[in-house]
């Protein structure tokens, strides 16, 4: 695999693993243009997938320790802030879909669903459920910060339909955090983090798989940049679409996914 390629490949994941436009779906349909596919390994694919797992566990570093935190002082009895705690049990509550449906689906998804013909109206799919989120989020104006547990575990569901190729994780999530009561800003948080152990969960098992086969590729310096590549875009689209959310909706997202479906079956036509 040449360098540029490898780098083109990961600010593509970097970007697209975090912007509601699914970086499996983007990653699909920029190989097809590139005609990479054949030397898109899978050793490569871990390893992007740490890295952005990477950028969020930084970005959200702060978050992470006062959880870690939480739980060492709950098993050694020391007195624990409630509100760390909380978001502890709301993270590992809200992982528990897409990890159990991913650990049985996730190589049925890999081979079945990877055309870029599915992709395609998967994007319109996601765009109409930014839409609908949008529409229930301004005819309540929800302004709930922190889901409650059962909210915690739907949103989990919602994260797991990212398993479909243009579906989007954060995209999913956000979507899902609109639906139950929760701001904008809050339901793209709320995602990011609940996004990190799926991603180093899925990351890790790809290149511990990988290791056990004796199959890890060895052409280290593509994959290194592209990793490095991967890194930084998806700290910063973290960073710049936590302030986007702010003040502007997911309906820029559901407009992009529908025109670029539409471009791809154009093309495939």
């Amino acid at each position: 695999m040449e360098v540029f390629t490898a780098i083109i490949l990961g600010i593509v994941q970097g970007i697209t693993e975090f912007l509601p436009i699914s970086s499996t779906g983007h990653l699909i349909l920029v190989q097809e243009v590139l005609g990479v596919s054949d030397i898109y390994g899978l050793s490569f694919d871990a390893i992007l997938h740490l890295a952005t797992a990477l950028a969020v566990g930084i970005y959200f570093r702060k978050d992470f320790l006062k959880m870690f935190y939480a739980f060492l002082y709950r098993i050694t009895g020391r007195p624990v802030e409630k509100k760390d705690e909380q978001l502890m049990w709301l993270l590992i509550i809200g992982t528990i879909p897409a990890a159990v449906l991913g650990f049985f689906l996730e190589g049925y998804m890999d081979t079945i669903f990877r055309s870029p013909v599915l992709v395609a109206w998967t994007l319109v799919l996601g765009a109409l459920v930014f839409l609908f989120a949008e529409w229930i989020g301004k005819r309540y104006e929800f302004q709930e910060e922190v889901p409650t547990k059962v909210r915690a575990l739907w949103i989990g569901f919602f994260q797991a339909l990212a398993l479909i190729p243009g579906m989007s994780r954060s995209g999913m999530t956000m979507s899902g955090g609109l639906m139950l009561g929760l701001t904008r800003e809050a339901a793209a948080r709320f995602g990011f983090m609940l996004a990190f152990p799926i991603i180093l969960g899925s990351g890790g098992k790809k290149l511990l798989d990988l290791f056990n086969a004796g199959a890890f590729d060895t052409n280290i310096a593509p994959i290194l940049w592209g990793a490095i590549a991967a890194f930084v875009s998806g700290l910063l689209t973290v960073h710049y679409l936590l302030k986007f959310v702010k003040n502007h909706s997911l309906t820029v997202f559901a407009v992009y996914r529908i025109v670029l479906a539409v471009v791809v079956l154009i093309w495939l036509v």
